[in-house]
């Protein structure tokens, strides 16, 4: 009988220098120079999906107080620094900080966050106005992604946030994105367009 998914979990005994299962998602994380799907952990590593999300889900928690994190998309994950460590690993790079962006592409780039996948005429119908630049800011920034086309008259190309804009707003996933009642309360009471930024930093488009 297969061993189940809590036995894959546990540690090896002791003298046996075969890698846990976390231990072996942990190590292809590390070396993956790109986000890793479910899929191909599971093929890789000859165990099921179901195992392979359950691990996932436990080394995010035990990364919660590191200093890397565990970050999703859908069925894909990589490894990244932890948000709270961002001003050192820049000054230690020497990384220019922060890529700044209007407000209207921050406009455009909520709807995608919160009504994804959606096509460029769903968020032009929204905001009343043609989108084509703040698409193209978005995309050349890597912040949104074509992720596929609407099966309707003209097959219209439907875009989803990326890894990029988990990085650039300090996300493990998606369900970390605020409410949108806790959004309109913090736009009524004139917070800044971005979290942690004021208002009159986000410039470009």
């Amino acid at each position: 009988m297969p061993p189940s998914t809590s036995a894959l979990l546990t540690e090896a005994p002791a003298g046996d220098h075969e890698l846990d299962l976390l231990a072996k998602i942990e190590a292809l994380l590390f070396v993956a120079s790109e986000p890793a799907s479910v899929e191909q952990l599971a093929q890789v590593l000859h165990v099921s999906e179901a195992a392979v999300e359950e691990a996932l889900q436990t080394l995010a928690a035990r990364y919660q107080e590191r200093g890397l994190r565990v970050q999703r998309i859908r069925r894909q994950a990589q490894f990244v620094t932890a948000p709270e460590a961002a001003e050192y690993v820049q000054h230690f790079l020497g990384l220019d900080a922060t890529t700044r962006l209007s407000s209207a592409a921050l406009e455009a780039l909520a709807l995608v966050a919160y009504r994804q996948p959606v096509t460029r005429a769903q968020i032009e119908a929204t905001r009343g106005v043609n989108c084509d630049a703040v698409l193209r800011t978005l995309l050349s920034h890597g912040l949104i992604a074509p992720v596929g086309r609407l099966e309707q008259a003209g097959r219209p190309m439907i875009y989803g946030t990326t890894f990029q804009f988990l990085q650039y707003f300090g996300l493990a996933d998606l369900s970390q994105l605020p409410s949108l009642e806790i959004l309109a309360a913090s736009q009524a009471g004139g917070e800044g367009n971005e979290p942690g930024r004021p208002a009159d930093e986000a410039t470009a488009e």
